[in-house]
């Protein structure tokens, strides 16, 4: 039955790096948002925990979709006058949303994702050549 521990804990690893990536999709859609008005903090980048649970009716250890945490790092600032948002420098606050990470972060959430597949379609094409022996 230990390959359907190895199911079960990919699985596990596919539904994390799922919110991972809805996460960070959500962090590119708002890196470019601004606040209605002055005083008004901007979009702040959202970033995933992961944490580690023993499932005990499987007795493994499987991952699990931790706290979503805000990102503290400093908003970036644009200079728009005429913005609503603008202070009296004329300085918009702008989402602590770099794109670059964001997109190698998305990138790496689906080699994850990719390669807890890959475990998957292997353990159940070992599954199904052992039925295979078996039969005959």
């Amino acid at each position: 039955m230990d390959l359907l521990k190895s199911i079960a804990v990919a699985a596990s690893g596919l539904r994390g790096q799922a919110g991972r990536m809805r996460v960070i999709a959500e962090n590119l859609a708002n890196a470019d948002s601004t606040p209605d008005r002055a005083g008004v903090d901007p979009y702040r980048r959202k970033i995933v925990t992961f944490q580690g649970r023993l499932d005990r009716e499987l007795d493994a250890q499987v991952v699990e979709l931790g706290r979503v945490e805000r990102d503290r790092g400093a908003f970036r600032t644009k200079l728009d006058p005429g913005h609503p948002a603008a202070d009296a420098a004329g300085q918009v606050r702008m989402p602590n949303v770099n794109s670059l990470i964001e997109s190698m972060d998305m990138r790496e959430a689906q080699r994850s994702y990719e390669a807890n597949l890959n475990v998957i379609s292997s353990t159940r094409r070992m599954l199904q050549r052992t039925i295979d022996i078996l039969r005959a």
